[in-house]
C-alpha cells in the first residue's frame, strides 16, 4: 500500500516542534504613575517597619539596663532630735503666782528640717506653756534653747517626788509625726520635785492666811 503520511518519530527520537513549558512569568512591574504609587507605598512600609524594630531595640535596652537604687528615706524624726535639760529660769512676768520654768535645749542631728509641734507633760494637775510656742522648725545641727514654764493647778494631784519625770514631744518631718517622750534626767528629777514643793507649800501657806 502506498501513500504519504506523517512520519512518526521513531525509536528514540523526539519531536522538535514539542515545546518543553519554561519559568512562569514575573508580573511585569507598573510603569509610570502606577510605578511611583507603588514605589511610594513600598518605601512607607519599610520605612514603618524599621522604626518598629528600632522602638522595640529601644525598649528592650531601656528595661534591661541597670537601675539605680531609690534614694534612701530620711530619718524618723525621734531619731535625730535630742532635748537636753539646762537649769532653772526665772517665770515670766505675766505666769500665774506659784509657776516655775525650766530652760531646755533642743537640737536636731541631721536629716530634713523637724517642727515641734507640740510639748506636754504626763501630770494632770500641771500646765505647761513655752516660749517659743509650738509649732516651731529647728535648724539642723544648731541647739535651741526653749523655756517652759509650768503652774500647779492642784496640788493634791501632783507627785511629791517625780522620780523619771519626762516631757512628751510632738515632731514631725517628711517622713513623719511622732510622739515621743524625752526622760531629761536626775538634774531635771530634782528641780521639778523641789519646785512642786516650794509651789505647793505656798499655796498652803496662802489658803492658811485665809
Amino acid at each position: 500500500m502506498s501513500g504519504v503520511g506523517p512520519v512518526e518519530p521513531g525509536e528514540g527520537t523526539r519531536a522538535w516542534d514539542a515545546v518543553e513549558p519554561g519559568p512562569p512569568l514575573l508580573p511585569r512591574m507598573p510603569r509610570g504613575r502606577l510605578a511611583r504609587l507603588y514605589a511610594r507605598h513600598r518605601r512607607a512600609v519599610l520605612t514603618s517597619a524599621t522604626a518598629a524594630a528600632v522602638l522595640a531595640g529601644g525598649g528592650y535596652l531601656f528595661a534591661t539596663r541597670p537601675h539605680e537604687p531609690p534614694p534612701a528615706l530620711p530619718p524618723y524624726p525621734s531619731q535625730v532630735v535630742d532635748v537636753a535639760y539646762l537649769g532653772e529660769e526665772s517665770p515670766p512676768a505675766n505666769a500665774p503666782s506659784g509657776s516655775f520654768s525650766f530652760a531646755l535645749k533642743i537640737t536636731a542631728n541631721g536629716g530634713p528640717t523637724i517642727t515641734i509641734v507640740r510639748i506636754s507633760q504626763p501630770y494632770a494637775a500641771l500646765t505647761l506653756s513655752s516660749a517659743p510656742r509650738p509649732p516651731f522648725r529647728t535648724r539642723t545641727g544648731f541647739g535651741h534653747k526653749i523655756v517652759v514654764t509650768m503652774h500647779v493647778t492642784e496640788c493634791a494631784n501632783v507627785p511629791s517626788n517625780a522620780r523619771l519625770p519626762f516631757l512628751d514631744v510632738t515632731l514631725r518631718n517628711t517622713r513623719a509625726i511622732e510622739d515621743h517622750s524625752f526622760i531629761l534626767g536626775e538634774r531635771y528629777a530634782h528641780d521639778l520635785s523641789e519646785a512642786l514643793q516650794v509651789a505647793c507649800s505656798n499655796d498652803s501657806t496662802s489658803l492658811a492666811k485665809q
